[in-house]
């Protein structure tokens, strides 16, 4: 019985204890789990003339650490440590050092503020770091490159956040998270080189991660959605918590070091997925591929710039984007349409790049094709008359851009196709020529302007014109 007795007495306890870990919440659960977890450590070999004193001056958040490094390396003389030794250090008791993000290209609207600072124009050169808000207006285009030649491409009416640019002492770990507001980023990212290197897009309703890709990220803040559009690489896609009022609380981004395999939906090239506030992440669908531009060649010489795209199957939109560079980086145009025929107004001369894509009934953006294309605006005006008191016709033309060099070719012919033309002159080099001695008849014309410029040819051609002699 005294035997039994103690059997007893010695479960009791224990009961009880098992009895309260499973009453335990699952959160609480969760923490208890978490602490008893090891923290993360990286090491440290000492050189000739190292001390703990300078070690954690260097690399510590707070130097006073010194002592907590001592503790856990069992190191008695911290004045005087054997170089070569290699010492753990907890990676939470490292400096976080601030980052910047430089602007290499701002065109139109486009204004930046430090936290809840006022709003400032923006302008090429300047240093932004974490805490700053830039936002996009109508038409206003922006560029920043991070330390590691990272770009974040802004297009109009676009806001968002530097919320995290950080780097860690002695890892060298970078540390960058972006809050997008509204509208649109483009990313190029540099291919991650540490373990815990993050870079992420975060709207509302998800969070984006990469460890370097190409990939867009749009937010529509009135429907609550977000897409996501991965170029090259592969891009992690995580929800965010639902918030009571049903349009999605800020997404929380995962922890430095979590695999992209983790995320919920793990987005590879030429795919992209679209999620709704409070919604679990979308599923990838496969993006359009790239359009074909028509005529990519010609010359842009006419009042407007226009391009034409050739339909292609499942597209419901296009868009078109002008730059003056190959990458897009400094982009000074932006245009989506329901009709492949776009054009813009009001662009100086000289050679820019144009990216087109499709957007599918979705609202997904596919994959881009870009263009070089020239920019050489050229007038062209004509008028032809009977002249008075003759049977001669009188023809004339003028253009608004002097070059040397310059001839006309005049064609003259009674069908609009000019393919039998009655006359043919080349190599004119006044701005007229007369004709003598028409009969009676409907006639077709034309004159082209041919220029060589630079050691490149260029011509113009006016408008095939008519008119009727009945004399």
């Amino acid at each position: 019985m005294t035997g039994a007795r103690a059997v007893r007495a010695t479960a009791a306890p224990f009961l009880a204890f098992a009895l309260a870990f499973l009453a335990l919440p699952r959160g609480a659960e969760a923490r208890e789990g978490a602490a008893a977890q090891p923290p993360e450590m990286t090491t440290y070999v000492t050189r000739p003339g190292d001390s703990l004193y300078d070690i954690a001056t260097r690399y510590l958040r707070n130097p006073a650490d010194w002592k907590k490094l001592a503790s856990l390396n069992h190191v008695s003389e911290p004045r005087h440590l054997r170089p070569g030794t290699t010492l753990r250090v907890p990676v939470a008791l490292l400096r976080q050092d601030g980052l910047s993000a430089k602007v290499v290209a701002a065109n139109g609207p486009v204004q930046h503020a430090f936290r809840a600072g006022p709003l400032l124009p923006l302008t090429v050169g300047e240093s932004l770091v974490e805490g700053d808000r830039v936002q996009t207006g109508h038409n206003g285009f922006a560029t920043l490159e991070l330390a590691d030649g990272s770009h974040i491409a802004l297009p109009p009416d676009t806001s968002l956040d530097l919320a995290t640019l950080r780097q860690t002492a002695l890892t060298g770990a970078t540390d960058r998270i972006v809050d997008l507001h509204h509208g649109e980023v483009n990313s190029e990212v540099t291919h991650a080189t540490k373990k815990d290197d993050r870079f992420q897009i975060r709207s509302p309703s998800v969070v984006a991660g990469v460890r370097g890709t190409q990939f867009r990220v749009s937010y529509d803040g009135d429907k609550g959605a977000t897409a996501v559009e991965v170029l090259d690489g592969a891009v992690g896609v995580d929800a965010g918590s639902p918030a009571r009022n049903g349009h999605g609380a800020r997404a929380q981004p995962p922890a430095p070091g979590t695999p992209l395999s983790a995320s919920e939906q793990l987005v590879a090239a030429q795919h992209g997925n679209l999620t709704l506030a409070g919604q679990p992440a979308g599923a990838p669908v496969t993006l359009l591929d790239a359009p074909e531009l028509l005529h990519p060649s010609r010359v842009q010489d006419d009042e407007d710039v226009a391009f034409e795209i050739a339909p292609s199957a499942g597209a419901s939109a296009w868009r078109v984007q002008i730059g003056r560079d190959a990458g897009l980086l400094d982009m000074i145009r932006d245009q989506r349409s329901a009709d492949p025929r776009v054009s813009f107004a009001n662009l100086d001369d000289g050679t820019y790049f144009v990216r087109i894509s499709a957007i599918d009934a979705r609202g997904l953006e596919g994959m881009p094709a870009s263009y070089a294309f020239e920019r050489r605006r050229v007038a062209l005006g004509t008028s032809a008359g009977p002249i008075e008191g003759s049977r001669d016709f009188a023809f004339r033309w003028f253009i608004d851009r002097n070059a040397p060099n310059t001839r006309f070719r005049f064609v003259l012919a009674t069908t609009s196709d000019l393919r039998a033309p009655l006359i043919d002159r080349t190599d004119i080099t006044a701005g007229d020529a007369v004709v003598r001695d028409l009969p009676k008849g409907v006639y077709y014309w034309t004159v082209i302007a041919e220029q060589f410029d630079n050691g490149h040819y260029y011509q113009k051609a006016s408008p095939v014109q008519s008119f009727r002699l009945d004399w």
